[in-house]
């Protein structure tokens, strides 16, 4: 944010220079640049979050340690006590206009039901597991995010639910598969983070799909999973393009061509753990080499963060396949030189397309 905003007032000051644009459109300018990056990320914001789950674990810890001394009654009483204190500390901050106070005092009511609901089960000695705990834990704060409108509760939410994830299909010790409700419980939290208009949230969400794809792989080892990444993060990738500075509008977030990225470099990550030898090698070396040339052309070299991460790959793709293949140094040879001789080709068909393009804007721009 801090580099988007020194950017932007570079060019302000770079227009104002030219001409392009008067004094007092600039200050407008200016005004408009600075409120926006103070409604973003604020330093205040996250030590005023990690404070009260530091408080609220605090207040458990020393519950816990002095249980026993606790009569059944009292015990239960405190927890509800600490419940009620975190979001009633919330109510009254957002009551005296501070939202930030309030998602902090949220979050000490969140931490302390989830605290809380452990130590009566062990108390009560209640039936069930730990993933019904967690889930259960997240419904809650999902229910609490959607009536209090909060997007600190709803990014805990989504936090709960990869951890649910996780629980449930990661298990060395049994034979597990990830949920197969993983993915209508990530579309609802995706929809509730539009109504708490929790941009965090979402980031969340789109990480956690690419977890949820390495889990069923892990599970099973079968290629379908990354292959259905791979084809929707590369649609997900041509739909920001072409949308382009609305991309953050429609979908709600920002950065969403990386998320894309990154997302199917991991599926060709798990695409060449099951393809590590042969012709299916060569297909996902290939596929991996053009997709990050059409990232760039694409984009046309104007978004950083498209640019680094297509030269990583191309250059992590490279050291993959020498790596795979480092026993048949002559096929290795053999299928740098073709790939070479493809982008080659590619590279001067591309050039001659964008001097056809320039063409024609410069003679759309001469005619009246």
């Amino acid at each position: 944010m801090a580099n988007h905003h020194s950017r932007m007032t570079a060019e302000i000051d770079r227009w104002q220079a030219d001409g392009l644009i008067d004094a007092e459109t600039a200050l407008r300018l200016r005004r408009d640049v600075e409120s926006r990056a103070t409604a973003g990320f604020s330093f205040a914001a996250v030590l005023s979050a990690f404070a009260a789950l530091l408080f609220g674990a605090a207040i458990l810890l020393f519950v816990a340690a002095n249980w026993e001394a606790f009569p059944r009654l009292a015990r239960v009483g405190m927890v509800l006590v600490l419940v009620l204190a975190g979001y009633g500390f919330g109510a009254v901050a957002i009551l005296r206009g501070h939202p930030r106070l309030a998602e902090a005092g949220y979050l000490v009511g969140i931490a302390a039901f989830g605290g809380g609901m452990a130590l009566v089960g062990q108390m009560y000695h209640l039936s069930g597991d730990e993933t019904q705990a967690v889930i259960v834990w997240c419904g809650a704060a999902a229910l609490s995010a959607a009536i209090l409108r909060s997007s600190a509760l709803t990014a805990v939410s989504v936090a709960l639910a990869v951890v649910w994830m996780w629980s449930e299909g990661f298990d060395i010790w049994r034979d597990t598969s990830a949920p197969s409700t993983t993915l209508p419980v990530l579309a609802a939290l995706w929809a509730l983070s539009w109504w708490t208009r929790s941009a965090v949230a979402r980031h969340f969400i789109l990480v956690s799909i690419s977890i949820y794809v390495l889990l069923v792989y892990m599970s099973g080892g079968e290629f379908l999973a990354p292959v259905l990444l791979a084809v929707g993060a590369a649609a997900l990738f041509v739909t920001a393009i072409r949308l382009g500075a609305k991309d953050e509008q429609v979908f709600g977030v920002g950065g969403i061509r990386i998320h894309a990225m990154m997302a199917f470099g991991l599926a060709m990550l798990l695409l060449h753990v099951t393809f590590g030898e042969g012709a299916g090698l060569a297909v996902v070396a290939l596929v991996s080499f053009a997709a990050c040339i059409g990232a760039l052309v694409l984009s046309r070299g104007n978004d950083r963060g498209v640019r680094w991460l297509a030269y990583l790959g191309f250059g992590a793709e490279l050291c993959l396949v020498y790596v795979l293949t480092i026993g048949t140094m002559l096929g290795t040879a053999g299928f740098l030189l073709a790939s070479g001789l493809l982008l080659a080709l590619a590279a001067a068909v591309i050039v001659r397309f964008e001097r056809r393009f320039k063409a024609r804007s410069q003679a759309q721009e001469k005619t009246p």
